[in-house]
């Protein structure tokens, strides 16, 4: 017997994660590869190409692929193409889904990175049966995903839905969409890390963190920081969250979700960073929105819920059913 199976991809400024998944959510092989590494989009395809066919023959020829998957940064999924997007390598407007398909010789579908991971979160994760939520991924850059009436919102363009790049404070921080004070410069893995060394070299106080480079700093060394008590990453947590907070603030005023669910290397931080965002959020929302938002971390491990929701993307679009 063929068992049908679908590529879900994870494609971000760092790493393209894949998987193989079956129709119900088990995930057959994982891999990853450096984006950083590839020059160009159609490099990449190649190399997924071939891993694929040799995962297939380990798997017995017992599967087939019958679609590809793709989540990714200004993800359009009118298009199937990645647009401009400030934290990849590869510049302008990329055909990947086309490429995809050219190579694969099978259907193709992309969309923005959060909103696969919205969709990984509705299916599989702790948003089941939830119409109206926001899914916020806190990687390199914050993405997100808002779900009302249990469809994805894309707007017009294959766009809605960027509150990274949302303005929360005139002329801050140049971010790499070419503006200044975009969210995700202050609410990110590079925005906290941005944070962090602004607050070392204004405050000069002792701290874990001090004489660690930008590059060599991560969301992992800031956490386990805050938890030993450092002062400075717990006051960038603290920042960081109250920053998020009064943005989500806006963003429940105009969808009025039943959930916020955070994802992410940040968001892996736990209560560091839910907390001061969920204060910060409570004291800037209208009274009528007041207590009835909760904000939690995914139920999905890992990039999880990006590949799974780039792989029921596929089985939505293919007309198939989940059990």
């Amino acid at each position: 017997m063929i068992i049908p199976i679908v590529i879900g991809m994870d494609i971000g400024g760092t790493n393209a994660d894949f998987a193989f998944i079956d129709l119900k959510g088990n995930i057959l092989s994982k891999h990853s590869i450096p984006t950083s590494e590839f020059e160009t989009a159609n490099s990449l395809v190649m190399i997924v190409k071939d891993i694929a066919e040799k995962t297939i023959d380990k798997l017995k020829g017992r599967y087939v692929i019958r679609g590809i998957g793709i989540g990714a940064p200004n993800g359009n999924f009118y298009r199937g193409t990645i647009e401009y997007a400030p934290n990849m390598k590869w510049k302008g407007i990329i055909p990947l889904a086309q490429y995809f398909k050219q190579a694969f010789g099978v259907p193709c579908y992309l969309t923005n990175d959060a909103n696969a991971a919205a969709i990984g979160e509705m299916m599989f994760g702790r948003a089941k049966n939830i119409k109206d939520f926001i899914m916020i991924t806190l990687g390199t850059g914050l993405g997100s995903g808002i779900v009302a009436n249990g469809n994805l919102i894309y707007g017009h363009d294959g766009f809605a839905g960027e509150l990274g790049h949302v303005i929360v404070k005139e002329n801050g921080r140049q971010c790499g969409c070419g503006r200044k004070g975009c969210l995700e410069t202050y609410a990110s893995v590079t925005g906290i890390k941005r944070t962090i060394v602004r607050m070392l070299e204004a405050n000069h106080v002792r701290s874990e963190l001090e004489g660690v480079s930008f590059n060599q700093l991560s969301g992992k060394m800031i956490e386990k920081a805050a938890l030993n008590g450092d002062s400075v990453a717990l006051d960038a947590f603290k920042f960081t969250g109250n920053v998020l907070g009064k943005a989500l603030a806006n963003a429940v005023a105009f969808s009025s979700p039943q959930l916020i669910v955070l994802f992410g290397g940040l968001a892996q931080s736990g209560d560091l960073i839910v907390k001061p965002t969920k204060e910060a959020m409570e004291k800037h929302l209208l009274r009528i929105y007041k207590s009835k938002v909760p904000i939690i971390i995914s139920g999905l491990k890992g990039n999880e819920a990006a590949l799974l929701g780039a792989a029921a993307l596929v089985w939505k679009e293919l007309g198939v059913a989940k059990d």
